[in-house]
């Protein structure tokens, strides 16, 4: 069985090429929520909605979130009326937003939420929110303390971070699928995600980082930052912002306590060997995925590789 750690478009990328070849009852998707806000009276939860439509084939392959074909209206509406519309909400994507409040305001944890509405648009595969618990990143600015959409979609990443904190995770719990997959799991594989963004707080879940640590054999993960920048989304300008090296050894400082072996890209393999210095074993892969081929030919290679290297490690 395999538990994978997400967040973003890059995480429901790798998850969907993992879906496409594990059955349901051998993944488990665990992903991230530090960035769930409430808009409009409604909570809404960016990435559980990503990978969820993502996984269900419905989301925009132009933007990588939302739904293909959305439209604005409401949100047009919205701000005729005076409303604040900063974040992005499309007209179907709002049914989502509707439902799990819904659900919550009945007495639904998230993870109960979420079971019901992937079920409901035929998602067989487990997506699981790290916690049932609000944990909400916060990022010191220049510009002050921001919450994550705030930073990222707001203020579209411009002001500098000094530093990442995640409100609310001291006391949270994994969610109880998650547990159960920690416990289940032969192999632990980290997404092409943010590590600062949606990475991190799942790890700030007590109890998270130190399962992971005391598995590190057999954890994989795959960078998201490529020839010496990310991929998509602010995790290079985060990381040097905070005094990183932007590259794939940058990644390999951050996650070698957590995980045994760092899929990089052909791009960086003139870095393996400071990788390796690192204490990760950096594996050579391409990592790039434009094409849902590209997805599963790397989650292929990501599980031969975690089933023949990490655990030797």
């Amino acid at each position: 069985m395999a538990l994978a750690l997400a967040g973003g478009v890059g995480g429901a990328k790798l998850a969907l090429g993992l879906a496409g070849i594990l059955p349901p009852d051998r993944l488990a998707i665990v992903v991230n929520t530090g960035d769930d806000e409430q808009f409009h009276g409604l909570h809404v939860s960016p990435d559980l909605d990503t990978m969820a439509y993502t996984l269900a084939g419905l989301y925009n392959q132009e933007t990588g979130w939302g739904l293909a074909g959305d439209t604005f209206q409401t949100l047009g509406m919205l701000h005729r009326l005076g409303a604040d519309t900063w974040f992005n909400l499309g007209d179907i994507d709002f049914a989502m937003h509707i439902r799990r409040t819904e659900l919550l305001r009945e007495g639904a944890t998230l993870s109960e939420a979420t079971a019901e509405l992937t079920g409901r648009l035929g998602i067989k595969h487990r997506i699981i929110p790290m916690s049932d618990d609000p944990v909400r990143t916060m990022l010191d600015t220049d510009a002050g303390l921001l919450a994550m959409q705030d930073y990222f979609v707001r203020r579209r990443a411009e002001p500098r971070v000094s530093a990442v904190r995640y409100a609310g995770a001291e006391t949270a719990r994994p969610a109880p699928g998650f547990a159960e997959a920690l416990r289940q799991a032969d192999t632990i594989i980290i997404c092409p995600s943010n590590p600062y963004l949606s990475v991190a707080p799942i790890m700030a879940i007590p109890g998270v980082r130190e399962a992971i640590e005391a598995r590190r054999a057999d954890c994989i993960a795959v960078s998201p930052i490529v020839g010496g920048a990310a991929v998509r989304g602010p995790a290079g300008k985060i990381m040097a912002e905070l005094g990183g090296e932007v590259s794939v050894v940058g990644v390999a400082r951050e996650y070698r306590s957590i995980c045994a072996a760092l899929v990089i890209d052909a791009q960086d393999a003139g870095r393996a060997d400071d990788v390796a210095a690192a204490g990760v074993r950096p594996i050579i892969a391409d990592t790039i995925m434009n094409t849902d081929a590209d997805k599963i030919g790397l989650a292929e290679r990501v599980l031969r590789l975690a089933a023949a290297e990490v655990t030797t490690a």
